[in-house]
Protein backbone atom coordinates (compact mmCIF):
# COMPACT_ATOMS: atom_id res chain seq x y z
CA UNK A 1 0.00 0.00 0.00
CA UNK A 2 2.70 2.13 0.98
CA UNK A 3 4.38 1.58 -2.54
CA UNK A 4 1.06 1.87 -4.34
CA UNK A 5 0.64 5.36 -2.95
CA UNK A 6 3.95 6.39 -3.40
CA UNK A 7 3.61 5.33 -7.25
CA UNK A 8 0.68 7.01 -7.39
CA UNK A 9 1.86 10.07 -6.05
CA UNK A 10 4.54 10.14 -7.90
CA UNK A 11 2.63 10.17 -10.89
CA UNK A 12 0.54 12.73 -10.30
CA UNK A 13 3.35 14.64 -9.49
CA UNK A 14 4.69 13.81 -12.69
CA UNK A 15 1.71 14.69 -14.78
CA UNK A 16 1.51 18.14 -13.22
CA UNK A 17 4.87 19.03 -14.73
CA UNK A 18 4.07 17.57 -17.96
CA UNK A 19 1.16 20.10 -18.74
CA UNK A 20 2.28 23.82 -18.30
CA UNK A 21 5.49 22.80 -20.27
CA UNK A 22 3.23 21.62 -23.60
CA UNK A 23 0.99 24.57 -22.59
CA UNK A 24 4.35 27.51 -22.78
CA UNK A 25 5.05 25.15 -25.92
CA UNK A 26 1.84 25.99 -27.34
CA UNK A 27 1.86 29.56 -26.57
CA UNK A 28 5.61 29.76 -28.21
CA UNK A 29 4.24 28.11 -31.13
CA UNK A 30 1.11 30.99 -31.64
CA UNK A 31 3.57 33.49 -30.62
CA UNK A 32 5.99 32.77 -33.57
CA UNK A 33 3.24 32.01 -36.24
CA UNK A 34 1.69 35.48 -35.02
CA UNK A 35 5.06 37.23 -35.64
CA UNK A 36 5.72 35.52 -38.70
CA UNK A 37 2.32 36.96 -39.92
CA UNK A 38 2.63 40.20 -38.87
CA UNK A 39 6.59 40.60 -41.06
CA UNK A 40 4.85 39.00 -43.93
CA UNK A 41 2.18 41.76 -44.20
CA UNK A 42 3.94 44.23 -42.89
CA UNK A 43 7.41 43.67 -45.37
CA UNK A 44 6.42 41.54 -48.37
CA UNK A 45 2.25 42.40 -48.79
CA UNK A 46 2.53 44.77 -51.84
CA UNK A 47 0.09 47.74 -51.86
CA UNK A 48 -1.03 49.43 -55.53
CA UNK A 49 1.47 52.24 -54.85
CA UNK A 50 4.89 53.29 -55.66
CA UNK A 51 7.05 55.17 -53.90
CA UNK A 52 9.56 58.02 -55.59
CA UNK A 53 12.31 59.30 -53.41
CA UNK A 54 15.84 60.80 -54.41
CA UNK A 55 18.24 58.12 -56.28
CA UNK A 56 21.14 59.15 -57.35
CA UNK A 57 23.60 61.52 -58.96
CA UNK A 58 25.75 59.63 -61.49
CA UNK A 59 29.31 60.34 -63.95
CA UNK A 60 28.72 60.02 -66.96
CA UNK A 61 31.63 60.02 -68.58
CA UNK A 62 31.86 56.22 -68.12
CA UNK A 63 29.23 55.63 -69.56
CA UNK A 64 29.92 57.29 -73.24
CA UNK A 65 32.83 55.94 -75.10
CA UNK A 66 34.12 57.88 -78.42
CA UNK A 67 37.43 56.38 -80.55
CA UNK A 68 38.48 59.56 -81.04
CA UNK A 69 36.55 61.65 -78.04
CA UNK A 70 38.63 63.65 -75.96
CA UNK A 71 39.49 62.54 -72.76
CA UNK A 72 40.34 65.99 -71.21
CA UNK A 73 37.34 66.69 -68.04
CA UNK A 74 39.02 68.50 -65.23
CA UNK A 75 34.90 68.45 -63.81
CA UNK A 76 31.81 66.37 -63.99
CA UNK A 77 28.47 66.34 -65.66
CA UNK A 78 26.55 64.16 -63.75
CA UNK A 79 22.50 62.63 -64.79
CA UNK A 80 20.14 62.51 -61.56
CA UNK A 81 17.60 59.64 -60.75
CA UNK A 82 14.63 59.03 -58.92
CA UNK A 83 14.67 55.67 -57.10
CA UNK A 84 11.23 53.94 -57.51
CA UNK A 85 9.94 51.23 -55.01
CA UNK A 86 7.29 49.06 -54.39
CA UNK A 87 5.52 49.87 -51.39
CA UNK A 88 4.74 47.54 -48.20
CA UNK A 89 2.72 48.71 -45.26
CA UNK A 90 6.44 49.77 -43.48
CA UNK A 91 7.26 52.10 -46.11
CA UNK A 92 4.01 53.33 -47.30
CA UNK A 93 3.55 54.32 -43.32
CA UNK A 94 7.03 55.79 -43.84
CA UNK A 95 6.20 57.83 -47.30
CA UNK A 96 3.48 59.32 -45.29
CA UNK A 97 5.27 61.29 -43.00
CA UNK A 98 8.73 61.54 -44.76
CA UNK A 99 9.13 65.10 -46.05
CA UNK A 100 11.20 64.02 -49.42
CA UNK A 101 9.10 60.76 -49.91
CA UNK A 102 6.38 60.96 -52.61
CA UNK A 103 3.67 58.01 -52.88
CA UNK A 104 1.57 57.65 -56.32
CA UNK A 105 -1.05 54.94 -57.26
CA UNK A 106 0.48 52.53 -59.77
CA UNK A 107 -2.82 53.30 -62.16
CA UNK A 108 -1.45 57.03 -62.43
CA UNK A 109 1.77 55.20 -63.27
CA UNK A 110 1.28 52.72 -65.38
CA UNK A 111 -0.87 52.57 -68.59
CA UNK A 112 -4.03 51.36 -69.00
CA UNK A 113 -3.34 47.15 -69.26
CA UNK A 114 0.03 47.66 -68.80
CA UNK A 115 2.43 45.10 -66.67
CA UNK A 116 4.92 46.64 -64.06
CA UNK A 117 7.22 44.31 -66.65
CA UNK A 118 5.77 46.36 -69.67
CA UNK A 119 6.43 49.69 -67.89
CA UNK A 120 9.82 48.73 -67.41
CA UNK A 121 10.25 47.56 -71.19
CA UNK A 122 9.33 51.03 -72.05
CA UNK A 123 11.02 52.78 -69.87
CA UNK A 124 14.55 50.73 -71.64
CA UNK A 125 12.79 52.00 -74.49
CA UNK A 126 12.49 55.88 -74.02
CA UNK A 127 15.91 55.58 -72.57
CA UNK A 128 17.75 54.17 -75.92
CA UNK A 129 15.28 56.65 -77.80
CA UNK A 130 16.52 59.68 -75.43
CA UNK A 131 20.46 58.17 -76.12
CA UNK A 132 19.43 58.89 -79.59
CA UNK A 133 18.37 61.90 -79.86
CA UNK A 134 21.07 63.07 -77.49
CA UNK A 135 23.57 61.76 -80.27
CA UNK A 136 22.01 63.64 -82.68
CA UNK A 137 21.39 66.60 -81.09
CA UNK A 138 25.73 66.61 -80.29
CA UNK A 139 26.52 65.94 -83.66
CA UNK A 140 24.68 68.73 -84.71
CA UNK A 141 26.09 71.24 -82.20
CA UNK A 142 29.74 69.45 -83.30
CA UNK A 143 28.84 69.40 -86.88
CA UNK A 144 29.89 65.58 -86.95
CA UNK A 145 28.03 64.26 -90.17
CA UNK A 146 26.08 60.98 -89.37
CA UNK A 147 23.00 58.93 -90.99
CA UNK A 148 20.12 56.94 -88.85
CA UNK A 149 19.71 53.17 -89.26
CA UNK A 150 16.62 51.30 -88.68
CA UNK A 151 17.00 48.24 -86.49
CA UNK A 152 13.99 46.65 -86.04
CA UNK A 153 10.97 46.90 -84.10
CA UNK A 154 10.60 46.37 -80.40
CA UNK A 155 7.57 44.94 -78.72
CA UNK A 156 6.70 47.32 -75.60
CA UNK A 157 3.37 45.16 -74.58
CA UNK A 158 0.77 42.35 -75.87
CA UNK A 159 -2.72 42.41 -75.76
CA UNK A 160 -4.31 40.53 -73.52
CA UNK A 161 -6.19 37.18 -75.65
CA UNK A 162 -4.37 37.83 -79.01
CA UNK A 163 -1.40 35.10 -80.15
CA UNK A 164 0.57 37.95 -79.86
CA UNK A 165 0.76 37.38 -75.92
CA UNK A 166 1.39 33.61 -76.33
CA UNK A 167 4.39 33.57 -77.56
CA UNK A 168 5.73 37.16 -77.71
CA UNK A 169 7.28 39.06 -74.87
CA UNK A 170 8.09 43.06 -74.12
CA UNK A 171 11.46 43.54 -75.71
CA UNK A 172 11.42 40.71 -78.34
CA UNK A 173 12.39 42.76 -81.73
CA UNK A 174 10.53 42.18 -84.54
CA UNK A 175 12.58 40.87 -88.00
CA UNK A 176 10.06 39.69 -90.15
CA UNK A 177 6.71 39.78 -91.14
CA UNK A 178 5.99 36.49 -93.23
CA UNK A 179 8.71 36.87 -96.06
CA UNK A 180 8.75 40.74 -95.52
CA UNK A 181 11.68 42.15 -93.41
CA UNK A 182 10.40 44.58 -90.53
CA UNK A 183 12.33 47.82 -90.48
CA UNK A 184 9.99 49.71 -88.78
CA UNK A 185 6.23 49.75 -87.37
CA UNK A 186 4.64 50.63 -91.02
CA UNK A 187 5.73 47.39 -92.13
CA UNK A 188 4.53 45.27 -89.75
CA UNK A 189 1.16 47.02 -90.30
CA UNK A 190 1.54 46.61 -94.22
CA UNK A 191 2.09 42.60 -93.82
CA UNK A 192 -1.05 42.50 -92.50
CA UNK A 193 -3.30 44.64 -94.98
CA UNK A 194 -5.88 42.22 -96.65
CA UNK A 195 -5.95 39.69 -93.68
CA UNK A 196 -8.23 38.54 -91.46
CA UNK A 197 -8.93 37.60 -88.31
CA UNK A 198 -8.23 33.47 -88.38
CA UNK A 199 -5.67 34.03 -90.71
CA UNK A 200 -2.42 33.19 -89.50
CA UNK A 201 1.20 35.11 -90.40
CA UNK A 202 5.20 33.97 -89.60
CA UNK A 203 6.77 35.96 -87.46
CA UNK A 204 10.73 36.10 -86.96
CA UNK A 205 11.91 38.11 -83.82
CA UNK A 206 15.06 38.02 -81.77
CA UNK A 207 15.02 37.12 -78.14
CA UNK A 208 18.47 38.25 -76.20
CA UNK A 209 19.89 38.08 -79.21
CA UNK A 210 18.33 34.86 -80.23
CA UNK A 211 16.59 34.72 -83.52
CA UNK A 212 13.65 32.54 -83.13
CA UNK A 213 10.35 31.73 -85.50
CA UNK A 214 6.21 31.20 -84.65
CA UNK A 215 3.46 31.09 -86.55
CA UNK A 216 0.51 33.42 -84.90
CA UNK A 217 -3.00 33.93 -85.29
CA UNK A 218 -4.33 36.82 -86.38
CA UNK A 219 -6.95 37.88 -84.00
CA UNK A 220 -9.72 41.41 -83.96
CA UNK A 221 -7.99 43.85 -82.63
CA UNK A 222 -9.96 46.62 -80.08
CA UNK A 223 -10.96 49.68 -81.82
CA UNK A 224 -9.29 52.84 -81.22
CA UNK A 225 -11.49 55.60 -80.30
CA UNK A 226 -13.32 56.64 -82.84
CA UNK A 227 -12.28 54.28 -85.88
CA UNK A 228 -15.18 52.74 -87.55
CA UNK A 229 -15.69 50.01 -89.77
CA UNK A 230 -14.82 46.36 -89.47
CA UNK A 231 -11.99 45.45 -86.34
CA UNK A 232 -8.53 45.60 -87.76
CA UNK A 233 -6.64 41.99 -87.61
CA UNK A 234 -3.46 41.59 -86.14
CA UNK A 235 -1.50 39.90 -83.40
CA UNK A 236 -1.71 42.60 -80.40
CA UNK A 237 1.42 44.06 -79.82
CA UNK A 238 2.67 47.61 -78.80
CA UNK A 239 5.69 48.01 -81.49
CA UNK A 240 8.43 50.72 -81.83
CA UNK A 241 10.57 51.32 -83.85
CA UNK A 242 14.66 51.04 -83.21
CA UNK A 243 16.97 53.18 -84.48
CA UNK A 244 20.43 53.74 -84.40
CA UNK A 245 22.62 56.43 -85.11
CA UNK A 246 25.72 56.04 -86.70
CA UNK A 247 28.32 58.64 -87.34
CA UNK A 248 29.61 58.66 -91.16
CA UNK A 249 33.07 58.28 -89.38
CA UNK A 250 33.92 55.15 -87.56
CA UNK A 251 36.32 56.75 -85.16
CA UNK A 252 33.05 59.39 -84.06
CA UNK A 253 30.93 56.74 -83.46
CA UNK A 254 29.12 56.93 -80.21
CA UNK A 255 28.69 54.29 -77.78
CA UNK A 256 26.59 54.66 -74.54
CA UNK A 257 26.54 51.84 -71.44
CA UNK A 258 23.78 53.34 -68.94
CA UNK A 259 23.36 49.85 -67.30
CA UNK A 260 19.91 49.64 -65.72
CA UNK A 261 19.22 53.21 -65.69
CA UNK A 262 15.79 54.04 -67.33
CA UNK A 263 13.88 56.76 -68.80
CA UNK A 264 14.10 59.49 -71.01
CA UNK A 265 15.39 62.18 -68.59
CA UNK A 266 19.40 61.83 -68.48
CA UNK A 267 18.59 63.05 -72.40
CA UNK A 268 20.54 66.86 -71.80
CA UNK A 269 23.20 65.54 -69.61
CA UNK A 270 24.29 62.40 -72.12
CA UNK A 271 24.54 65.52 -75.14
CA UNK A 272 26.59 67.80 -72.97
CA UNK A 273 28.84 64.49 -72.30
CA UNK A 274 29.16 63.67 -76.05
CA UNK A 275 29.45 67.02 -76.98
CA UNK A 276 32.01 67.07 -74.60
CA UNK A 277 33.98 64.66 -75.76
CA UNK A 278 33.35 65.35 -79.50
CA UNK A 279 35.57 68.80 -79.27
CA UNK A 280 38.75 69.82 -77.73
CA UNK A 281 38.12 72.21 -75.16
CA UNK A 282 36.72 70.92 -71.73
CA UNK A 283 33.05 72.55 -71.34
CA UNK A 284 33.44 71.92 -67.69
CA UNK A 285 36.49 74.09 -66.72
CA UNK A 286 36.49 72.02 -63.36
CA UNK A 287 32.78 71.86 -61.98
CA UNK A 288 30.66 69.55 -61.12
CA UNK A 289 27.41 69.40 -63.23
CA UNK A 290 23.91 67.78 -62.62
CA UNK A 291 20.87 68.38 -64.67
CA UNK A 292 18.31 66.30 -66.19
CA UNK A 293 16.04 67.05 -68.78
CA UNK A 294 14.50 65.15 -72.24
CA UNK A 295 16.07 66.09 -75.65
CA UNK A 296 14.91 66.00 -79.32
CA UNK A 297 17.46 65.67 -81.97
CA UNK A 298 17.01 69.34 -82.66
CA UNK A 299 18.33 70.27 -79.20
CA UNK A 300 14.54 71.01 -77.70
CA UNK A 301 14.89 70.61 -74.10
CA UNK A 302 11.86 69.28 -72.29
CA UNK A 303 9.87 68.52 -68.73
CA UNK A 304 10.62 65.29 -66.35
CA UNK A 305 8.82 64.24 -63.55
CA UNK A 306 10.52 63.67 -60.41
CA UNK A 307 12.82 66.62 -60.10
CA UNK A 308 12.56 67.52 -56.65
CA UNK A 309 14.02 64.55 -55.71
CA UNK A 310 16.88 64.93 -58.34
CA UNK A 311 17.83 68.06 -56.56
CA UNK A 312 19.04 66.17 -53.14
CA UNK A 313 20.49 64.11 -55.23
CA UNK A 314 22.93 66.33 -57.20
CA UNK A 315 23.19 67.96 -53.79
CA UNK A 316 24.54 64.97 -51.62
CA UNK A 317 27.20 64.52 -54.87
CA UNK A 318 28.10 68.08 -53.82
CA UNK A 319 27.12 69.39 -57.63
CA UNK A 320 27.76 73.18 -58.20
CA UNK A 321 25.16 73.77 -60.57
CA UNK A 322 21.77 71.88 -61.37
CA UNK A 323 20.23 72.54 -65.56
CA UNK A 324 16.65 72.30 -64.60
CA UNK A 325 13.97 72.33 -68.11
CA UNK A 326 12.51 75.92 -68.14
CA UNK A 327 8.81 75.81 -66.50
CA UNK A 328 6.44 74.81 -69.85
CA UNK A 329 2.63 76.01 -70.31
CA UNK A 330 0.59 74.15 -72.70
CA UNK A 331 -2.00 75.48 -75.01
CA UNK A 332 -4.81 73.83 -73.28
CA UNK A 333 -3.33 75.67 -70.02
CA UNK A 334 -1.52 72.58 -68.75
CA UNK A 335 1.68 73.55 -66.35
CA UNK A 336 4.78 71.34 -66.51
CA UNK A 337 7.33 73.41 -63.17
CA UNK A 338 10.23 72.05 -63.58
CA UNK A 339 12.43 75.19 -62.70
CA UNK A 340 9.89 76.55 -60.11
CA UNK A 341 9.95 73.07 -58.47
CA UNK A 342 13.50 72.55 -58.49
CA UNK A 343 14.23 76.34 -57.05
CA UNK A 344 12.03 75.43 -54.17
CA UNK A 345 13.58 72.37 -53.01
CA UNK A 346 16.62 73.90 -53.40
CA UNK A 347 15.57 76.65 -50.73
CA UNK A 348 14.10 74.07 -48.57
CA UNK A 349 17.36 71.84 -48.19
CA UNK A 350 19.36 75.09 -48.07
CA UNK A 351 21.99 73.79 -50.59
CA UNK A 352 24.24 75.87 -52.49
CA UNK A 353 24.08 74.28 -55.44
CA UNK A 354 22.89 76.91 -58.24
CA UNK A 355 19.69 76.02 -60.34
CA UNK A 356 20.01 77.33 -63.74
CA UNK A 357 17.07 76.84 -66.01
CA UNK A 358 17.78 75.48 -69.89
CA UNK A 359 15.60 75.85 -72.51
CA UNK A 360 18.02 73.97 -75.28
CA UNK A 361 21.31 72.67 -75.65
CA UNK A 362 22.49 75.59 -76.90
CA UNK A 363 21.13 77.60 -73.56
CA UNK A 364 23.24 75.01 -71.29
CA UNK A 365 26.20 75.44 -73.96
CA UNK A 366 26.25 79.14 -73.85
CA UNK A 367 26.01 79.05 -70.04
CA UNK A 368 29.03 76.67 -69.01
CA UNK A 369 30.86 79.09 -72.05
CA UNK A 370 30.61 82.14 -69.60
CA UNK A 371 31.82 80.30 -66.74
CA UNK A 372 35.49 81.05 -65.64
CA UNK A 373 37.55 78.29 -64.94
CA UNK A 374 37.38 76.80 -61.43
Amino acid sequence: MENEEESTIRTWSNDSYRYPRRSATRRYLISAIVGVVIVYLLFFVRLPFFIFMPGTAEEIKPMVTIPKGSDDEKGTLMLTTVRVADANMVNYLIGLVHPYEEIQPKTSVLRKGESEQEYSQRQEYVMLTSQASAIQAAYKQAKIPFHINHEGVMVLQTLPGLSGEKVLKPGDVLLKAGDKEVKVAQDLLDSLKGKKAGDTISITYSRKKVEQQATLTLGALPKQEGEQGEARAGIGVVPADMQAVKADQEDQQVSIKAGEIGGPSAGLMFSLEIYNQLVPDDITKGYRIAGTGTIESDGTVGPIGGIQHKIIAADREKADYFFAPKDVTYKDGAKIENYTAAVERANQIKTKMKIVEIGTMEDALKFLAALPPK
